[in-house]
């Protein structure tokens, strides 16, 4: 098994097919997305694939490293960036093409007027440590 992240990028380049922000969708869209995430979650946790995963709220900062005195901190990101993680999931999985299966799955996620929004998802092996030799 190994563990991946699928990061989702709200509005990334390349953008999404079904482009409405979702700040224009209804409240019917906007629970039919969060439905879908959550089915979605569940049936990874059933086949026990599911490690982990939230959305994030669009306000953010930015923070930086500044020596011996406090580290400087920026506002942001911000929603209208042309790229906002919007959110994260874990997952342990046999293989990467299992990996990019359930990527392609999670990118249809529905979006305005019900149809899939086709997101841009980022699939992140975890980095493990290399094999020990021992003699």
């Amino acid at each position: 098994m190994a563990k991946y992240l699928l990061l989702k990028h709200y509005r990334g380049a390349p953008a999404p097919v079904n482009d409405v922000p979702m700040d224009r969708w209804t409240p019917e869209e906007i629970s039919a997305h969060m439905q879908y995430m959550s089915d979605f979650a569940a049936r990874l946790e059933e086949t026990g694939e599911f490690v982990d995963g939230q959305a994030l709220a669009p306000e953010g900062m930015w923070v930086q490293y500044g020596g011996k005195d406090r580290p400087p901190v920026t506002d942001g990101p911000f929603t209208e960036t042309k790229d906002l993680i919007a959110g994260w999931m874990v997952i342990d999985v046999d293989s990467r093409e299992r990996a990019v299966e359930l990527a392609g799955e999670l990118s249809a996620a529905p979006g305005a007027g019900g149809r899939p929004i086709h997101e841009w998802l980022e699939v992140r092996p975890f980095l493990t440590a290399p094999p020990t030799v021992t003699e």
